[in-house]
């Protein structure tokens, strides 16, 4: 998380039990897909409070592996992992057509960010209570455009009410985070996108309880 190690270590731990609710509550391979996505926005927060624990441990390998730990997450899961989760629950036959697309557009945006982490390794720095990660090919338009229409585009094309409910939120909350926080955009807008996936456990428990036979 963007505020301390307490807070990304607190997160971390909130999201890894409703992920674990969240796999509790899927039936079929596609939910326990979709169902990772908390758990694996509680790896990304235990990276980051790894990151600010190296500065008082005066770690600099330590903060250096769990930068690029944590970017992998940022920078190249998220952009693939979405749409293709998305795709995984959607029965929509031209909707999924489109999360190919978008799925491909994520790859093309994570295989770019990919050869700007080779060419020039994140670093990140303490600033005004908040990790400012400097990724500058992560700002270029194309690849910020690519980045968020496979995940918030990539949520929002779901015919689940709730999952399109995810993805516009995830889109405002860019918006919001880099209208407020351009600085620390990447930490900060991680964060809000993992307080919203408690909406993935939403969706499964509501199908399970759809799918319960009427007493």
């Amino acid at each position: 998380m963007c505020f301390s190690a307490t807070a990304s270590f607190t997160a971390s731990v909130a999201l890894t039990g409703i992920g674990v609710l969240a796999l509790r509550a899927a039936h079929t391979p596609g939910e326990r897909m979709f169902a990772l996505i908390p758990l694996l926005f509680a790896a990304q927060q235990a990276t980051e409070g790894l990151v600010w624990m190296s500065y008082p441990w005066d770690a600099p390998t330590l903060r250096a592996w769990a930068t690029q730990v944590y970017s992998v997450f940022s920078h190249l899961v998220w952009p693939v992992f979405i749409p293709w989760a998305v795709r995984a629950l959607e029965p929509v036959p031209w909707r999924r057509r489109v999360l190919v697309l978008l799925g491909v557009a994520g790859l093309a945006s994570a295989l770019f960010l990919l050869f700007g982490m080779v060419v020039t390794p994140i670093e990140v720095v303490p600033t005004g209570g908040h990790l400012a990660y400097r990724s500058p090919h992560f700002f270029l338009p194309i690849s910020l455009t690519l980045y968020l229409a496979a995940t918030t585009v990539g949520l929002g094309m779901s015919s689940q009410p709730v999952i399109r409910w995810f993805g516009v939120l995830a889109l405002a909350s860019a918006g919001f985070t880099y209208l407020v926080y351009a600085r620390w955009f990447i930490s900060v807008w991680c964060f809000y996108a993992a307080v919203l996936s408690v909406m993935v456990y939403i969706e499964l428990a509501s199908r399970r309880t759809a799918a319960r036979p009427a007493p």
